[in-house]
């Protein structure tokens, strides 16, 4: 076989660079003169290499007529063309994981030169800075990026996929109110402007997000037999207005506690100044619908008022004591997912594992029912005919 000419694969020795140069044509530019992409080395045998990673690149069909692209320069162009449809929060969340941590470590090297070990070292980095949930969201955003690339023909494989997330640092673990602690909460919240919001989170155990969207249409604590005061969760402060889930679109009888701080929510906000126009439950003294730093603001001075320290609750956590309290009752695991609207027990049990109650006492009391066998707290004697 003679010699391949410059540009068609070849590779040849460059005195005046002491260097073995590879060279492939990858394209033509509008007046149809070709666009060629050189690789270079110290030895034959490391060109060779080079110029066979070029090749493979070429028969995968990767654009390489936009020359050395990087990673920062796909992960920005990802976050500006494909987040469409996501809402704010959501794109400016993925921006600061995506700026802050791959941006930042190894945002100038070129795509094509990106390997899984690149991708472990960056996660390894900030191991000690970050949760793991937070390092899964990072490698998330890195192999979105790269598949939106490769779409794109900028790049021939996704190396991000080869790689895990590791175990970050510790996370705050989610707690929930004790029995005593509930009591104290639900009787600060009665002259409290987020009362009625803190009684419904606790003692029906609907989202956040849920309760943030929820409006005066979607509740009926005034309804008469035979349909119960109740509130329909249809909606949430999501994009779209969607619930987490087809399952957490659900209607929820509510106690009596929770009518009677809806009747004095309902009073306190007439004055609000888009009451009429949103019919929101739950809005600031202006109208405004609630944002996430409100909920916060005004739960720790909840917390304070009922003898709780703030800074070790969130209002996340009121959906944690719900099922906590829920499971000390002894009502059945599969009653308290529907009523959180988790698709599975499964979600019920690995997120709020901690909570729910280790001994299954429900046979047990059954059976003494049936038999009228004194329990063995009351110091019976069993063999009793």
């Amino acid at each position: 076989m003679g010699r391949r000419n410059r540009g068609d694969g070849g590779l040849y020795w460059d005195e005046a660079k002491q260097r073995w140069i590879g060279v492939v044509t990858v394209g033509y530019d509008g007046r149809g003169k070709p666009r060629r992409r050189k690789v270079s080395a110290r030895t034959k045998t490391e060109g060779h290499e080079r110029l066979r990673a070029l090749l493979r690149e070429v028969e995968v069909g990767v654009d390489l007529t936009q020359g050395a692209v990087t990673v920062g320069e796909v992960v920005k162009a990802w976050l500006r063309h494909g987040l469409h449809g996501r809402s704010q929060g959501t794109i400016a969340q993925n921006r600061h994981l995506a700026e802050s941590h791959i941006v930042a470590l190894i945002g100038k090297k070129r795509l094509r030169d990106l390997r899984a070990h690149d991708v472990d070292q960056m996660l390894d980095a900030r191991r000690s800075q970050l949760s793991t949930s937070t390092l899964q969201r990072v490698l998330s955003i890195l192999r979105r990026a790269i598949r939106w690339a490769e779409a794109r023909d900028l790049v021939g494989r996704n190396v991000a996929l080869l790689c895990k997330a590791p175990t970050g640092r510790e996370g705050r673990t989610s707690k929930s109110l004790t029995l005593a602690q509930a009591r104290a909460l639900l009787a600060a919240c009665d002259e409290d402007p987020l009362g009625a919001y803190v009684t419904l989170a606790l003692m029906i155990g609907v989202r956040n997000e849920e309760l943030r969207a929820l409006t005066w249409e979607h509740g009926a604590p005034d309804a008469v037999p035979p349909v119960p005061p109740h509130v329909r969760v249809w909606r949430s402060v999501r994009a779209g207005g969607d619930t987490k889930t087809r399952l957490s679109r659900r209607t929820i009888g509510l106690p009596g506690q929770c009518v009677a701080a809806l009747e004095r929510h309902r009073e306190r906000m007439e004055g609000a100044s888009l009451y009429a126009e949103e019919a929101l439950v739950f809005c600031t003294s202006s109208g405004a619908p609630l944002d996430a730093a409100n909920v916060r603001r005004s739960f720790r001075s909840l917390c304070a008022r009922a003898g709780l320290e703030p800074s070790e609750w969130t209002p996340r956590e009121l959906r944690h004591s719900f099922v906590s309290l829920m499971s000390d009752a002894g009502v059945p695991l599969e009653d308290i997912a529907r009523l959180v609207g988790h698709g599975s027990t499964k979600v019920t049990e690995t997120v709020y594992r901690k909570q729910l109650r280790p001994v299954l006492t429900s046979g047990t009391q059954i059976m003494d029912a049936l038999f009228d066998l004194p329990s063995r707290a009351e110091g019976g004697d069993a063999s009793r005919s």
